[in-house]
C-alpha cells in the first residue's frame, strides 16, 4: 500500500479542533464524524473555565472559538449515529481494553467513536493513538501528526 491515507475515514475529535493546522494529505477525501464527537464538541463551550480559575486563556475567546469548532462541524458534516450496530461493537471495544490492561471507563466518548469506526468499516483518523492502544485487531487506527502551531491552542483546549 502506498503511503497515501485511505480515501475514506472517520474523524477523531482532536482533529476537528486541530484541522486548520493539519496538512489535508494525511486526511481522507471522504471525511465522516461520529454524533460522539459532534457530542463532545458540544460539550466544548461549556467546560471552559473561567478566567479567575487558570490563566492560559481568555475565558470569552475560548468559548468563542469551541463554539467556531462546532458551528463548523455541524455545517460540514451528517454525522454518523451511535446506532445499535456501533452499541454491539462497544462490547468488543470494552473487551478488547480491559484485556489490554486498561480502564474502558475512563475514556468512553473515544471508545464510542472507535465503535462507530468498526460499525461502519471505516478506518479511524487521530492525532493520539494512543488513545486506541489495544484496539488494533478492531479498528485501522491512522496515526495523524499533531501540529506544532497547534500545541499552544491544543495546551488550551486541554485545560478547559
Amino acid at each position: 500500500m502506498s503511503g497515501e491515507p485511505p480515501r475514506q475515514g472517520l474523524l477523531d475529535t482532536n482533529i476537528l479542533i486541530l484541522r486548520r493546522w493539519i496538512e489535508p494529505d494525511e486526511l481522507p477525501d471522504e471525511m465522516a464524524i461520529s454524533a460522539v464527537t459532534l457530542a463532545e464538541l458540544s460539550a466544548g463551550p461549556h467546560e471552559v473555565r473561567r478566567n479567575d480559575e487558570q490563566s492560559l486563556y481568555d475565558e470569552r475567546e475560548e468559548r468563542a472559538r469551541r463554539t467556531e469548532t462546532l458551528q463548523r462541524a455541524e455545517s460540514e458534516f451528517d454525522p454518523v449515529p451511535f446506532d445499535v450496530t456501533a452499541a454491539r461493537a462497544y462490547g468488543r471495544v470494552a473487551a478488547a481494553v480491559i484485556a489490554a490492561g486498561r480502564e474502558p471507563r475512563r475514556r468512553v466518548a473515544d471508545l464510542m467513536i472507535a465503535a462507530t469506526a468498526i460499525a461502519e468499516d471505516l478506518p479511524l483518523f487521530t492525532t493520539n493513538p494512543d488513545d486506541y492502544a489495544g484496539l488494533e485487531r478492531l479498528v485501522r487506527v491512522i496515526p495523524v501528526t499533531r501540529p506544532p502551531a497547534a500545541r499552544e491552542e491544543a495546551v488550551t483546549s486541554a485545560a478547559g
